[in-house]
């Protein structure tokens, strides 16, 4: 992923994205760059449009967020909602039990 980060740092400052200069960046952030992922990636990213890519890369995971957001918040409901039913049946069977204790 840092290599990625790597390129779009050195597409937004306007600089050409080569292997000397991904190698760079990741050297100077403390990491140890990998020269065949490197050429990996500048293989990879030859010929695309990358600012094209962005805009369509954030725009796909916003549509999708909402509807994910909601069936987790559905199912945490659910699980609320049994436990409180599961609660509730155990202390009436835990009442019947200690009645029978005395009774």
């Amino acid at each position: 992923m840092e290599y990625v980060y790597a390129s779009l740092l050195l597409h937004s400052l306007g600089k050409k994205i080569d292997e000397k200069s991904v190698k760079a960046i990741i050297e100077a952030a403390g990491g140890k760059a990998d020269d065949a992922k490197i050429k990996a990636l500048i293989a990879s990213l030859d010929g695309v449009d990358i600012d094209e890519a962005i805009k369509q890369a954030v725009a796909a995971p916003v549509a999708a967020a909402p509807a994910a957001s909601g069936e987790k918040e559905g199912k945490a409901e659910e699980k609320k909602e049994e436990s409180a039913e599961e609660q509730e049946k155990k202390a009436e069977e835990a009442a019947s039990g200690l009645a029978s204790l005395f009774g």
